[in-house]
């Protein structure tokens, strides 16, 4: 692959240390060493200048915090950390190509009312990419186990100011044996949704192993039209930035539930719904969470997911459209039933109100309405709104940047949203696994009620 053009930031090493979120006033666990920081020039040809208009369903995304998510990669002993960042670097310049509008940013129309935002891009625009090192041990953030978010979150970077979208930091880590990498991957969510981000994480892959490219994005925010009444809705809401504040000792862990795990969770509520894996992994977390949450049994407890309507719209939107295209899935269980001491009758109530919320979904998708619980569904969820990031389908164990497939996959991003992260197990088997992120009492409380319904199903 021929080397591409990117420009030095001229950062001096250790100064403006990335650290994409932080608990509190306090200093991150992490000693993050900033080395380098790139802008990579998306290889030509790209348009000289263009703009994207948000729809409806992107504007909603605007005060929302990024999309965050690190893959963790082994390193091959004895390997050069230049030619890996080289690698990396003109690949993502590659990669960046197809994804043009992910090297502008997000600005206000020039000219429109205060509402109008769009993706603007014009040739010169690049995106950053940070070169890192840390004396963390490798191992011991790539776990399975419960790590202080404070230690993983400087691992992805923060998006530049000036309305930037996109940005990427490769970390170089000391682990057993050898050398590990942590590429941290931001993207702002009103630019794209989590299955077009990882259509060019995959596109960036295939272009690191020199790989078969994947096919190009849709860049068309036509396709979707643009209710006035719902984006100036949506639009009054994104005024402000969301700030979530999260405890010092918040903690990040990842719970895997096998093929046959999900399997029994199926057999269990096979007679009253039907349940597919998705189905059976939420609503196994969701009971364990409020369980060992031990709240007040007399409320409702709300599981927000995401539904993708490329394929639903009318007419439908091709699976590589570049944008947002989700709506939610609201799921609603009394608390009472997702924590009775039944693993069979609590199984059931989670999966039973997640496989309604879904249908209930996608039956008859609305245009205007794919955004827009009911307004007493808003206002009794905000009590306590669980949500779902990312998806098995996405495939994020296959991503080989050219270092074989990831040893870990975190979404950082969920400690401070208050969601689940979903992936595919990464041992192949057909599982799927569920980051939580939770205080040291909650999760000590969770890994006991995971471990507990595993054991009786």
């Amino acid at each position: 692959m021929a080397a591409v053009a990117s420009e030095k930031m001229h950062e001096p090493a250790g100064v403006g240390e990335a650290v994409a979120f932080s608990a509190s006033s306090s200093p991150p666990a992490a000693a993050i060493r900033i080395v380098d920081t790139f802008r990579v020039h998306p290889s030509p040809p790209t348009p000289e200048e263009t703009s994207l208009p948000l729809t409806f369903l992107d504007v909603f995304w605007v005060p929302k915090p990024p999309l965050q998510l690190i893959l963790f990669y082994r390193l091959v002993p004895g390997v050069d950390w230049d030619t890996v960042v080289a690698k990396l670097r003109d690949s993502l310049s590659h990669a960046v190509r197809a994804f043009f509008p992910l090297a502008g940013r997000l600005r206000l129309t020039p000219g429109s009312t205060a509402d109008r935002y769009e993706l603007y891009y014009r040739s010169g625009d690049a995106v950053a990419f940070t070169v890192a090192g840390c004396e963390d041990d490798f191992d011991s953030l790539a776990a399975y186990e419960p790590r202080e978010v404070t230690k993983i979150a400087p691992l992805a970077p923060p998006l530049p100011d000036g309305g930037a979208v996109l940005a990427l930091q490769a970390t170089l880590l000391p682990a057993r044996g050898g050398l590990g990498l942590a590429l941290g991957f931001t993207v702002h969510h009103a630019a794209c949704d989590g299955a077009a981000a990882t259509h060019f994480l995959h596109t960036w892959a295939a272009a690191a192993c020199s790989a078969a490219a994947r096919s190009p994005p849709v860049i068309d925010r036509t396709l979707i039209s643009v209710p006035r009444g719902l984006y100036n809705v949506l639009s009054a809401a994104a005024e402000g930035k969301v700030l979530v504040k999260m405890p010092d000792d918040q903690l990040l862990a990842t719970f895997t539930l096998s093929r046959a795990n999900l399997q029994r969770v199926k057999d269990v509520v096979a007679a009253s719904t039907r349940c597919t894996s998705l189905v059976a992994a939420l609503g196994f977390v969701w009971s364990c969470y409020q369980r060992a949450k031990q709240g007040d049994g007399g409320r409702s407890s709300f599981l927000a997911l995401p539904v993708d309507h490329r394929s639903r719209m009318r007419p439908p939107l091709p699976a590589e459209y570049f944008g947002n295209c989700v709506g939610f899935a609201l799921a609603i269980a009394s608390i009472r039933d997702l924590a009775e001491a039944s693993v069979s009758g609590r199984l059931l109530a989670a999966c039973t109100a997640i496989a309604a919320g879904i249908e209930e979904a996608v039956s008859g998708v609305d245009t205007e309405t794919a955004m827009e619980p009911s307004k007493d569904d808003q206002a009794d969820a905000m009590r306590g709104l669980l949500t779902v990031a990312e998806s098995p389908r996405f495939r994020m164990y296959d991503l080989d940047m050219g270092f074989g497939r990831p040893v870990k996959v975190d979404i950082v991003s969920a400690a401070k949203t208050g969601v689940f992260a979903l992936a595919e197990s990464r041992a192949g088997d057909g599982g799927i696994e569920v980051g939580v992120s939770l205080p040291p009492e909650g999760m000590d409380a969770f890994r006991n009620c995971f471990a507990d319904a595993v054991a009786r199903l």
